[in-house]
């Protein structure tokens, strides 16, 4: 064994024997303690995920058969191969058939169309219309009849016309 081969447990020497196997002999010493950590924690998936296959199917404990469904399932949604390399030359090639494009010449950074920012005008004011006075000579009778505060029946008779105006953002000039 090498040296420091006694104190390190029984997981770690097969992390170690492992990486030995596959012909990795230069490692940083954390390498095997970040194994480890993948490992266990795998492992903790693989059985809680196990654990609920087991109460689902109204066990008592865990059988072999809900281990094999957790792994599947890990296998299934972990672990994928990528496309063939002759697909995806085929998806870049198509892709590539399609122009990029033109740039727009001009100094300084190029930005988008004004319709396209969030710049743009996207509000509109409501200004009411002021309505001419009629001058109409009062006497004396017209003053008793007058409500000094119209009740709120009598203003929404009044008929309101307003005017809706909007500002578009002027370009300032450089």
């Amino acid at each position: 064994m090498a040296e420091g081969d006694e104190d390190l447990p029984r997981d770690a020497k097969i992390v170690k024997s492992l990486l030995k196997s596959m012909g990795v002999e230069d490692y940083e010493p954390r390498v095997i303690h970040q194994f480890l950590e993948l490992w266990y924690r795998y492992v903790v998936d693989v059985l809680t995920d196990a654990q609920v296959y087991s109460e689902h199917a109204g066990k008592a404990a865990i059988d072999t058969g809900d281990v094999k469904l957790a792994i599947q399932s890990k296998v299934n949604f972990s672990f994928s191969q990528p496309p063939p390399r002759e697909v995806l030359l085929e998806l870049a090639r198509n892709r590539n058939k399609i122009p990029l494009p033109g740039t727009i010449a001009g100094a300084g950074i190029p930005l988008p169309p004004e319709q396209d920012t969030l710049i743009s005008p996207n509000y509109q004011l409501a200004i009411p219309k002021k309505q001419p006075s009629p001058t109409v000579e009062e006497t004396e009778e017209d003053e008793e009849l007058v409500d000094p505060k119209p009740s709120q029946e009598q203003r929404t008779d009044m008929p309101q016309h307003t005017q809706r105006v909007s500002f578009p953002l002027m370009n300032r000039p450089k």
